[in-house]
């Protein structure tokens, strides 16, 4: 099991220390435009989308979303080796919008498009809890025994109100089933959370990160910093007063205290976001990428912190001083 003192330029368990523990050295994740729309956005299950997403999905950073699947997965390494050219191994990661919200068919055609490519070693699939019927999960787990597969799952908040807020158009009670679904078939699990969502305190955001770890069998997160984007719904909770953006220090001090509770066996796929700067309406503090992750490492440091101090997984999954977390 990972112990924070494997990694001296970490106190938590990175992303990158776990693909090189698991490959021998360093590995491209290749953003892919997978072409799928979003059950929020297309009347399935609601309209309009999550009020926070631009209009590219969260794909704002693929470099040529609209050409086909191998030529994008090209041109994305080509950009890649101009920094890295000595990396051979890549996963896939089919990126923005809802990358299972179509027939099994289909996602079969897409994904294997990717998988027989010269040096893909493993895909990673970012989609929502409710596009996860039993045929795709099955598809998955066939996957699974293939090569090195995550899925990301979008949660964002464990609370009800908020996501109806969101327009999140899911319940916390689809994710937990979906993770224990995917979990059957053996398949890595990651969740994606947002701090700094619309009339979320700091201690909502611990409680996020609480209830995952608690509810569900998960082998990685991601936390988001909440990015005011322009062209967004969101901007209109914003001008209303209805979201207030963090800055640095709350957004360091929350994800430390986040970091102390999730257990060191978890991977930290992501611990902030990028947000192209035309875009971005704020907090523009966060364009500053590593001054921040090198600020988490810091208040760690302070601390003599590190990653599952106060693991939460080992407290009780009931605590009679707290409501049930599907009520």
């Amino acid at each position: 099991m990972f112990n924070y003192t494997d990694d001296p330029t970490k106190r938590y368990h990175s992303w990158n220390y776990a693909l090189r523990e698991e490959f021998g050295g360093k590995i491209f994740k290749v953003p892919i435009d997978g072409g799928f729309d979003c059950p929020n956005r297309d009347g399935t299950v609601a309209k309009g989308g999550c009020t926070f997403c631009s209009v590219s999905g969260s794909g704002d950073h693929i470099i040529a979303p609209n050409a086909p699947f191998v030529e994008q997965f090209y041109k994305e390494v080509d950009f890649m080796h101009q920094k890295w050219p000595n990396v051979e191994q890549y996963i896939v990661y089919f990126q923005n919008f809802t990358n299972t919200h179509a027939p099994v068919e289909e996602l079969r055609q897409k994904y294997e498009q990717e998988v027989n490519l010269p040096g893909v070693v493993g895909l990673s699939i970012g989609t929502r809890p409710d596009c996860l019927p039993d045929e795709t999960i099955e598809y998955l787990g066939e996957l699974n025994e293939r090569l090195y597969l995550w899925v990301e799952l979008g949660l964002q908040t464990t609370f009800e109100e908020t996501s109806e807020l969101i327009n999140r158009a899911h319940s916390y009670e689809v994710y937990v089933d979906a993770v224990k679904r995917l979990r059957a078939k053996g398949i890595r699990v990651c969740t994606h959370l947002i701090n700094g969502l619309p009339g979320e305190t700091p201690e909502m955001m611990r409680e996020n990160v609480r209830r995952v770890i608690q509810d569900s069998d998960i082998q990685g997160i991601k936390l988001h910093l909440m990015h005011l984007m322009c062209n967004t719904k969101m901007t209109r909770d914003y001008h209303e007063g209805k979201l207030k953006l963090m800055n640095r220090k709350e957004y360091i001090e929350v994800v430390v205290d986040q970091l102390e509770m999730i257990p060191q066996e978890i991977i930290i796929h992501r611990l902030t976001g990028d947000a192209p700067r035309d875009m971005l309406i704020g907090p523009m503090w966060s364009l500053k990428k590593w001054e921040v992750l090198n600020a988490i490492d810091n208040e760690l440091k302070k601390r003599n912190s590190y990653q599952g101090k106060f693991n939460v997984r080992q407290e009780s999954l009931v605590n009679e001083n707290r409501p049930s977390l599907l009520a």
